[in-house]
């Protein structure tokens, strides 16, 4: 496992951006997730590589990112809090109905976190759309438990995210980090 790259996780809408956000304000380093960016750069060139057009090839752009933030966390020596990570592919794909490739399988396997993973749970008093994020409640509920089951499957040790504002569940994150024995 990289014990400095600190995964966190869960449906969209559930606070995950917002967390990681306040958690650089921290002095925390951070990688920053490709679904939204992805979405935006497709929706810009005409592409059709997104989740309601095209969600294996969307899938796919979101393996590249992960792998490419991976890279960049890996050379770092502090802690890197990760705005999803490669099993959050696998979970799109599983939630989606699709299969899994093997190099996906393969990539999940070959670039690991550590072995704490972060939980943002769906919350209903948090949870909006927007032009990048489409989905409705049910899809964001049953995303969050599908990542939950995802990264369950590898290896990894959820740990869920209270129902909280922004600083505590920053505050939940970092005391975590400080205080448990993460190898």
């Amino acid at each position: 496992m990289c014990n400095h790259m600190v995964v966190v996780t869960g449906g969209p809408g559930s606070g995950k951006s917002s967390l990681i956000e306040a958690l650089a304000r921290r002095g925390f380093h951070t990688m920053p997730e490709g679904g939204r960016a992805i979405i935006q750069d497709q929706v810009t060139i005409g592409g059709t590589a997104l989740p309601w057009s095209d969600r294996a090839a969307f899938a796919e752009l979101m393996l590249g990112w992960e792998l490419r933030s991976h890279r960049k966390a890996s050379a770092m020596t502090e802690s890197v809090i990760m705005d999803r990570g490669i099993p959050d592919v696998i979970g799109y794909l599983t939630l989606c109905g699709l299969p899994v490739p093997p190099h996906v399988e393969a990539a999940a396997k070959h670039y690991p976190y550590n072995r704490h993973v972060f939980l943002a749970p769906y919350w209903d008093a948090i949870f909006t759309q927007d032009a990048e994020r489409k989905q409705d409640k049910q899809e964001a509920e049953a995303t969050g438990r599908v990542m939950a089951e995802t990264y369950t499957r590898l290896g990894y040790r959820v740990v869920g995210l209270p129902f909280a504002g922004i600083e505590a569940r920053a505050d939940f994150v970092a005391d975590h980090l400080r205080t448990s024995t993460t190898t």
